[in-house]
């Protein structure tokens, strides 16, 4: 299965490309064992970066779409994903060394990362907050999710966190979530959230569980085959490398 399908959801905060869009959310998802500790939204923006924390608590308090999600469990250790969730660009490399098709992420400097379209989005996003057990995204920017819809501006605060645990086999695993809050204005997107229906709340589910796959899907494969992590996740050759 494409991973462009799935990396979207996950750029986009709760928006996909081939998915047109996503939209308000359901309260939560059936989850295996129990979830990580997530602080309340009132309490979340404690842990922000000062300079993030203004904007991330107006997303927090008044989002125009949340959802929640998980994808199973990952059996590369804590260490792997964090560094993962720190690297995307590198997973999105990872995908494509797989031979799965995945859009292109890229690293601007300081620990940003943009993603851009044919249609014109562009979704710029950072970390600008860690928990004990996961982190918090900022991300900013606008989606046209096809060249028939319009444009929609959008704000977006993405909270992943994991918690370890022990499988049936007795492997040590980890269950990681992703809460998402999304903001927007745009009278498109209201249109679009209209359109959409008594679908919506699945759709956002599948956001937030979309996000997930595509980090689960690598840490289980270099879980798998550890032979292969330095291979997959290596920097991308700049144009005078072999």
């Amino acid at each position: 299965m494409s991973v462009r399908r799935h990396i979207l959801a996950a750029l986009l905060i709760g928006f996909g490309l081939n998915l047109g869009v996503s939209a308000r959310a359901a309260e939560g998802v059936p989850f295996s064992g129990s979830r990580p500790t997530v602080p309340r939204s009132d309490r979340l923006s404690e842990v922000v970066e000062p300079a993030f924390r203004d904007v991330v608590t107006r997303v927090l308090n008044k989002p125009t779409i949340t959802a929640s999600g998980s994808n199973g469990d990952v059996a590369c250790t804590a260490e792997q994903y964090a560094w993962m969730l720190d690297h995307p660009d590198r997973v999105a490399l990872a995908w494509k060394r797989l031979h799965v098709p995945c859009v292109d992420i890229a690293s601007t400097g300081e620990g940003k990362f943009v993603w851009t379209d044919e249609n014109g989005s562009e979704v710029v996003w950072q970390t600008v907050g860690r928990l004990k057990d996961g982190l918090v995204w900022y991300a900013t920017g606008k989606v046209k999710p096809s060249g028939v819809l319009p444009t929609v501006p959008v704000k977006a605060v993405a909270v992943i966190t994991r918690r370890e645990s022990t499988n049936a086999k007795g492997e040590k695993v980890l269950q990681p979530v992703a809460q998402v809050f999304l903001l927007t204005e745009s009278r498109g997107a209201s249109l679009i959230l209209r359109m959409l229906g008594p679908t919506a709340p699945k759709l956002a589910e599948q956001g937030a569980e979309q996000l997930l796959f595509f980090f689960n899907g690598v840490g289980n494969h270099i879980s798998r085959n550890p032979e292969q992590i330095d291979q997959l996740l290596a920097p991308a050759k700049t144009s005078g490398g072999r």
